[in-house]
């Protein structure tokens, strides 16, 4: 022997919920960058724990993730307020799995991200820790540093946020597959009636750029702006374009490249088998991610 500590026992377990750090990180942050930078802080900090001293491994490796992800979370949000237009949460090519997960793939969802981007980080961290990853009371209260009575009145009070925000009607895969289908045909041939005809009255599209690529500002609201906005925008580019299928946060959703390079990503949001939104995923700086699958796991 020559002396050192056996690190393996350390690097084993972290190894073994590596997926799961990273997605309470991504859901807590909405990106998957400072995910990622979140990880290895908390590796970083696992090595230093006395593992004898660990009763849970799994709950100690939650707790340091989360904490690290509450202090990101703070400095994203100043991050986000000098932001050139509409925020959206980074996109994730997802492995098949993560769908056949269907709490878990509504969880990543980009719809329920944007609902989650509503609560306090607090909030935030009890509600995904308590009604994603089933965590008890008594380990979320040490990993936000509340007592388990208030993590339980916070729970309850971001609960009822969420399921005020949340989308009503239950969709299947195949039903956003569908609607997705009928959106892209409808684009690529300019056919406006019948982009209209998969189109909610109340459709809202959310474009983000970040300034670095051209794009809507502001929300587009209204089934009429929004097939006008889609038109033109093919009009300009659409011979050019080619729109692939993807798995994208667990969910159906289409892949777009321009001259054969990455240009976008486009996530729908379908109810009633109508798109009731849309997101456009245009910013260079978030698109690492639909390169590659991504493993997430609860």
């Amino acid at each position: 022997m020559d002396g050192k500590a056996d690190t393996r026992p350390a690097t084993e377990t972290f190894v073994a919920h590596r997926n799961l750090l990273f997605t309470v990180a991504y859901q807590l942050l909405g990106s998957a960058a400072d995910a990622e930078d979140v990880v290895q802080e908390t590796w970083l900090r696992w090595t230093g724990v006395d593992l004898d001293s660990v009763r849970d491994r799994r709950a100690y490796l939650v707790r340091i993730v989360t904490r690290q992800a509450l202090t990101r979370l703070r400095t994203l949000g100043r991050r986000k307020e000098s932001y050139v237009g509409p925020w959206l949460p980074e996109p994730l090519l997802t492995t098949p799995d993560v769908a056949e997960d269907v709490e878990l793939a509504d969880s990543v969802s980009m719809a329920m991200l944007l609902v989650l981007e509503t609560l306090a980080p607090t909030e935030r961290a009890v509600f995904v820790l308590r009604d994603v990853f089933d965590v008890g009371y008594d380990e979320i209260a040490e990993a936000v540093d509340k007592t388990p009575a208030a993590v339980r009145q916070i729970a309850h009070r971001a609960r009822a946020h969420v399921a005020d925000r949340r989308p009503r009607g239950v969709t299947s895969p195949d039903q956003t597959r569908a609607a997705l289908s009928a959106f892209q045909r409808a684009v690529e041939t300019g056919d406006l009636q019948g982009l209209l005809d998969v189109l909610a009255p109340d459709v809202v599209v959310l474009s983000d750029a970040g300034g670095l690529k051209q794009a809507a500002r502001k929300p587009v609201v209204g089934a009429d702006k929004v097939a006008r906005f889609l038109a033109a925008r093919w009009d300009a580019v659409g011979a050019r374009t080619t729109v692939e299928p993807a798995q994208v946060n667990g969910a159906p959703a289409v892949i777009l490249r321009l001259d054969g390079e990455l240009d976008g990503v486009v996530a729908a949001l379908v109810e009633d088998g109508l798109v009731t939104g849309l997101y456009f995923m245009r910013n260079p700086e978030k698109l690492s991610h639909v390169a590659r699958e991504t493993a997430l796991s609860r």
